[in-house]
């Protein structure tokens, strides 16, 4: 942990036992904020892009909006006292601080969840689930459908250690989260997660502990091996694909193309270290996760609101800044042995559900061979690759929905 990480953390009551689990509360210090607004003040940006379109990255406007706003009108700590207006705690798990949210729900029978975020993400992202999923008989639901929410930061991320040594994979991952969910004295639970937590939530789904109930993935690791294969190495579309399957293989070529983030991270993360310096470089790389993530976060500092918020982007980015975790964030793409999208071996029921602004939409032809215990799958009719942070409502009626057989 480093001096800006350990100001931006304040744990209360921390005991020896290495198994305790501790209130956390954030609380950043002014200065780290000032020296923030000073960096914002003197960002020096590059001239203007030479196209017209977002093929050369993040457009000069939108940085320029996105700076102009961090530094008049955006407000850490509203973010602060949201984070902390729910119950957050700090636990020790093989050697390292894990940081997570747990919201017990006031209804009895309440199914416990575990919802892991992905990069460039963090449990902010997660904080518009909280209510309808904990509370459900306020936003639209029943008792019969509340969850006990458990929401933690991954390795490296938000408020949680940075390791110091190799070998916190998403496999790693997954296993200390099933230590968590049984420290908490959970007998059952499901799992759930987009992005890097689609991996994790699968590889928790692959290990198969007793208590795992099932689990629910809005980024399937459902791509026949093959076709994975050809796509990546940018190949014409394999013959016998439906028109649906052919559809998703031309969207996952296009994003193979486009994944220079990846590819960057997952060989030379520590190369990253200009966005432990730099603010604005910091959130103009976040903001470039994927082609149509992009499109939806400028069009929202053009007042299209849909989904995502200025205020949105700049709760995130500021998390990753006042933590300093640009670095060891980036450093899970080079621990991951595993491919993205292909099957796991889950052999445990499976929920599935399909945001038109994915990175491929996932048929369900290819959901059907990747897991054998398919409960639920569904296409939505709008929301993209951050689901619980762009469609928080459709995501909790998916959820719902997804889990009521298990109950």
């Amino acid at each position: 942990m480093n001096a800006r990480q350990s100001k931006a953390m304040n744990v209360q009551h921390r005991s020896s036992d290495e198994t305790a689990i501790s209130p956390f509360r954030v609380n950043v210090p002014e200065a780290a904020l000032a020296d923030l607004r000073r960096r914002l003040d003197e960002a020096r940006l590059p001239e203007k892009e030479t196209v017209s379109d977002y093929s050369q990255g993040v457009p000069l406007k939108t940085v320029q909006q996105l700076l102009r706003h961090w530094r008049t009108n955006f407000d850490w700590r509203k973010v602060e006292a949201r984070i902390n207006a729910v119950p957050n705690f700090i636990t020790e798990i093989d050697g390292l601080d894990i940081h997570f949210i747990h919201v017990r729900s006031k209804h009895d029978n309440a199914l416990p969840l575990i919802v892991t975020h992905g990069w460039p993400g963090s449990v902010v992202e997660q904080l518009k689930i909280i209510g309808p999923l904990t509370d459900p008989t306020a936003h639209g639901g029943t008792a019969a459908d509340a969850f006990d929410l458990v929401i933690p930061s991954m390795p490296g991320y938000g408020f949680s250690g940075k390791p110091t040594t190799t070998g916190w994979g998403p496999d790693h991952i997954a296993s200390a989260w099933i230590t968590l969910m049984r420290r908490l004295g959970y007998e059952h639970f499901v799992a759930q997660g987009g992005d890097w937590g689609a991996l994790v939530t699968e590889l928790i789904g692959a290990q198969a502990p007793p208590e795992l109930l099932g689990i629910h993935v809005n980024m399937p690791g459902a791509i026949p091996v093959d076709i994975n294969q050809a796509s990546f190495a940018g190949a014409p579309v394999p013959s016998g694909l439906s028109a649906e399957e052919r559809s998703s293989y031309d969207q996952l070529v296009f994003f193979y193309q486009h994944a220079y983030y990846a590819f960057w991270q997952g060989t030379r993360p520590q190369s990253s270290v200009a966005f432990s310096d730099s603010p604005i470089g910091l959130a103009t790389f976040l903001l470039d996760h994927d082609a149509r993530s992009l499109e939806l976060i400028a069009r929202s500092f053009d007042g299209q609101t849909e989904g995502l918020t200025p205020d949105d982007i700049l709760e995130n980015v500021t998390l990753f800044w006042l933590t300093n975790t640009a670095v060891s964030s980036a450093r899970l793409y080079w621990e991951n042995k595993f491919p993205f999208f292909t099957p796991k071996g889950v052999s445990v029921p499976v929920a599935v559900s399909v945001f038109p602004d994915e990175l491929y939409q996932t048929p369900r032809s290819w959901a059907e061979r990747a897991y054998p215990k398919l409960i639920h799958y569904n296409k939505l009719d709008k929301g993209g690759h951050f689901a619980a942070w762009e469609q928080p409502k459709l995501l909790s009626s998916e959820l719902r929905t997804a889990f009521r057989s298990l109950r």
